[in-house]
């Protein structure tokens, strides 16, 4: 079923100094999760009314107020204020008494309560249609405010932006889609919280929550390569989470973007009895990004063909990550699969990179700082059960017997899938 945002409205106007009508554009509203700082609700201004003109400060106890008090009257005279005036006192110094000066009463303000979430959503800054103040008239009948469009993004360094630095931070192919997402009549907000060497436990339990909280109309759900490099891989669990996540985010109401991805072997260019056991675990999770993607009409993207993984250059230095082209091809293809849905109407992102590509030296530096911190981590993490796994490859391959271990994997997978009620034929894993 192909979900859509609500209508989008006629495109709000605002009038420059000199009169003239202009359109609005859409506006980005960025959160990234690696600015380390803590995602809590912002306040927002509320303007100040003035209350009728009849309320009034009280009065003293027994007394009436100011304005409404009348002089006593002698017996058997009207009021004082439909009394008739007394004729003028004769002699010189007679004069006219002055009437009391009414109470001038205070403005009175009054200021309503918002819960956290809907603080935070009223900090972005508005459309010029939609920045009035107090004094200034309401917008032309007919316009109505921008349509605001949330997308939030969870996973691991693929979606940060690993490999697309942009003024010393990395920005990523979910970036420059959400600037290609909004068309004039939107506002779009944009709250990544991917971070790099996430797991899909960090996705489940800590990214997740604040993304369902955040309440978005897309949600990027892109993880797993993290998980087959740990020595805990176990696709049973992988399979509970990213369910238990993609269900979350669609009972919120998140239309889901997920993706397969390459094998890390591969990609690395290691040894057949290294590579051979990475492939078979990130096979099995494309396999359950299949699966979940289908049961929740996911926009899925196939990163896993050779036409990405052979084109080197859209890769970075580390083969590991995308480049600035690379993520802007990651971005484009997304943009025209949410096209093709009716959720993306702005411009999509272009192909061809802005920012010079890395020099020999700077690719040579990186892999001689990141580049070595990751293979310690791995060595520490990984590299022993993969040796262990790299033995009984090479055993199972002189024995002829090399295919016991892809079965084995197939039935681990089906196994992970029923748990989570996919009924799906015995994954093949050919992807």
């Amino acid at each position: 079923m192909t979900t859509t945002f609500p209508p989008t409205a006629g495109p709000p106007e605002s009038l420059d100094t000199a009169g003239t009508a202009r359109p609005p554009q859409a506006t980005v509203e960025t959160v990234h999760a690696s600015s380390a700082r803590p995602l809590a609700a912002a306040g927002t201004s509320v303007g100040v009314r003035e209350m009728p003109s009849t309320v009034r400060p009280p009065s003293p106890a027994g007394t009436l107020p100011a304005d409404t008090a009348q002089a006593p009257s002698p017996a058997g005279t009207l009021p004082a204020d439909t009394a008739q005036a007394p004729a003028p006192a004769e002699g010189p110094h007679a004069h006219t008494a002055q009437p009391p000066t009414p109470a001038v009463s205070p403005h009175v303000a009054t200021a309503p309560t918002l819960d956290p979430v809907d603080a935070h959503h009223a900090r972005v800054d508005l459309l010029p249609a939609q920045r009035r103040g107090p004094d200034t008239a309401p917008p032309p009948v007919g316009v109505e405010p921008a349509v605001v469009v949330r997308f939030a993004v969870l996973g691991d360094s693929l979606s940060e932006g690993v490999g697309d630095r942009v003024d010393g931070a990395w920005r990523g192919w979910a970036a420059l889609l959400a600037d290609g997402l909004g068309g004039p009549a939107q506002r779009v907000e944009f709250r990544n919280l991917a971070l790099s060497g996430a797991q899909s436990q960090e996705v489940a339990e800590q990214q997740a929550p604040a993304a369902v909280a955040f309440r978005p109309d897309l949600a990027s759900v892109v993880v797993g390569v993290n998980d087959t490099l740990r020595h805990t891989f176990d696709i049973a669990r992988l399979a509970r989470r990213l369910d238990r996540v993609c269900a979350d985010l669609s009972a919120s109401g998140a239309v889901l973007l997920t993706a397969c991805l390459p094998d890390p072997g591969r990609m690395l260019g290691l040894p057949a009895p290294l590579a051979r056991p990475l492939a078979r675990r990130q096979k099995a999770v494309n396999a359950l990004v299949h699966a979940v993607s289908d049961r929740y009409d996911a926009v899925h993207l196939h990163l896993a063909d050779a036409q990405w993984t052979d084109d080197r250059s859209l890769w970075s230095a580390d083969r590991l990550h995308p480049g600035e082209r690379g993520h802007r091809a990651i971005a484009a293809r997304f943009h025209s699969l949410l096209a093709a849905r009716g959720l993306a109407h702005g411009t999509p992102p272009s192909p061809e990179p802005e920012q010079p590509p890395p020099t020999r030296a700077e690719a040579a530096l990186w892999l001689a700082t990141a580049g070595t911190g990751w293979v310690v981590r791995r060595c520490h993490d990984l590299l022993p059960q993969l040796l262990h796994l790299a033995g009984s490859e090479l055993r199972h391959w002189a024995g002829g017997t090399g295919a016991r271990l892809d079965r084995r994997a197939e039935h681990a997978l089906s196994a992970a899938l029923a748990a989570v009620s996919l009924d799906v034929p015995v994954a093949t894993m050919g992807e």
